[in-house]
């Protein structure tokens, strides 16, 4: 994610918005229906929470989703949001009851493998008893049918207090999700570490739009209403999942290295975006990245460009960044990055995301330097030179940036810095190895940062446990770049 405007040290660094839930619903426990709790003591509840250790009651124990199957109606005059979704998911555990995580709609029924099943509401967590246990191993299905309004997330301290979640437009929504606001539209196991496939069945009024992740794959029209089905098939985190609506404009192409692109753009912005060239330029940093840094993971590629001047922000939703303004090459860049390094190797946890930002700058940087600007070193040197040593900048560890700071500008900006000396320490072939071999080995995944400071050590031959301490670690300005 980057931010639009640009910070003090000159390079745009992050205010970013993602998506946080501070708000819950109102506590209230309600219960539905009546079924057989499992009764053998071998049978255990699923974890409220993952424990990650800057959100630990988001996620939830016990299962892993392999599908979201999301069928919604959203009508934009009411703001009402309701449907069905569909969670294909397998135990991991002899399982008597689960959660999955959903805030603020009336649920009015919940059936596992087509049985109802109790549930009961409390704050975020939806917890379901299914008839009989799930024994470990076991592949089930779980059908959750709702229905509210969607809230848009306010004053989140996370993101610095700007607008993230859904946010309602002239013409229909944004919706953007980083960190942990999937769960204020569906139903799911929201941690990053719990990656699913995606199949969109989105209907709105005739005459409105609907862009999401991967690939459009249905379209039709009837009784004054439109579907859309968009498919993404490799596996996703929930916070990068996307259904924005308006009255978009579509530009659908190839990149020249043969990658499908699909664009999305507000009507009002149409003219503007032709005359950038932002959906060639999103072709070509695309196939720019995938000979840096690997072959692409993802059937298509494109940008989702809406008219929300007040956001200001944009996000790497998967396969189609998402962007409140027509973006500059430095932010496409840096949001076409986090393909690579956030949407197909994602954080293992939260207290890891200097490897999605960090990360992500660092390519901004890289494609200034490829376009013949100055080079990652010389941009990482201007900024180490510009930011003086007790700066509160530098009094802030990366590596846990901690939660109401974990998109501080540092984590950007030193972050980059820290690949940038990276490169120059070790060489460019050995970098550019390791980049290559770190999205080889986590294509898909999830990985933390030792994974990344042990694989950089092992391709080098050298021992960069000192070079880490300092960049990653240190609460002080590094002695040299």
């Amino acid at each position: 994610m980057t931010s639009r405007s640009s910070v003090r040290y000159g390079v745009f660094a992050a205010t970013a918005a993602l998506c946080l839930t501070t708000f819950a619903g109102n506590g209230a426990l309600a219960s539905v229906g009546a079924g057989a709790h499992p009764t053998d003591a071998k049978f255990t509840p699923g974890g409220p929470g993952l424990g990650d250790p800057y959100f630990p009651h988001e996620g939830n124990g016990g299962y892993d989703v392999s599908h979201y199957g999301i069928a919604l109606t959203y009508l934009p005059d009411d703001h009402h949001l309701g449907g069905t979704v569909t969670i294909t998911a397998t135990a991991t555990q002899n399982l008597s009851r689960f959660n999955l995580d959903l805030r603020n709609y009336k649920v009015s029924s919940v059936k596992v493998d087509g049985v109802d099943a109790p549930f009961i509401r409390h704050d975020h967590e939806l917890s379901i008893t299914p008839k009989s246990g799930l024994p470990d191993g076991k592949k089930f299905t779980v059908a959750v049918k709702y229905a509210g309004t969607p809230h848009t997330v306010l004053h989140s301290p996370i993101v610095f207090g700007a607008p993230y979640g859904w946010i309602y437009t002239s013409d229909g929504a944004f919706v953007g999700c980083e960190p942990n606001a999937a769960s204020t539209w569906f139903p799911s196991n929201d941690h990053p570490s719990d990656k699913a496939s995606f199949t969109f069945d989105i209907t709105v009024p005739q005459g409105t739009k609907v862009i999401s992740n991967g690939d459009l794959t249905g379209q039709s029209s009837g009784g004054g209403m439109s579907t859309f089905q968009w498919t993404e098939r490799q596996p996703m985190a929930t916070y990068l999942a996307t259904i924005d609506i308006g009255k978009w404009k579509f530009h659908e192409t190839t990149t020249k290295g043969g990658i499908p692109e699909f664009v999305g753009v507000d009507p009002n912005l149409d003219d503007q975006a032709q005359a950038t060239g932002i959906i060639g330029l999103t072709g070509d940093i695309t196939d720019y990245w995938a000979k840096t840094f690997g072959k692409y993971a993802f059937t298509s590629t494109g940008a989702i460009i809406d008219d929300v001047p007040s956001i200001g922000f944009s996000l790497e939703t998967q396969t189609r960044p998402l962007y409140g303004f027509v973006p500059g090459a430095g932010t496409a860049s840096h949001e076409l990055a986090h393909e690579w390094f956030g949407d197909s190797v994602s954080v293992a946890t939260w207290d890891n995301i200097w490897l999605n930002e960090g990360f992500a700058t660092f390519g901004s940087w890289l494609w200034s330097e490829h376009a013949g600007s100055s080079t990652t070193y010389g941009i990482a040197q201007q900024i180490y030179n510009s930011i003086p040593e007790g700066d509160p900048f530098w009094d802030q560890s990366i590596a846990d940036p901690q939660r109401n700071t974990m998109f501080s500008g540092a984590v950007y900006n030193r972050g980059g810095m820290t690949l940038a000396s990276l490169r120059h320490k070790i060489g460019d072939q050995d970098f550019f190895k390791l980049m290559r071999t770190w999205v080889a080995q986590h294509r898909l995944g999830n990985a933390n940062t030792k994974q990344f400071t042990d694989l950089a050590s092992s391709i080098s031959g050298q021992n960069l446990d000192k070079f880490f301490q300092t960049w990653l670690w240190d609460k002080t300005k590094p002695p040299s770049i």
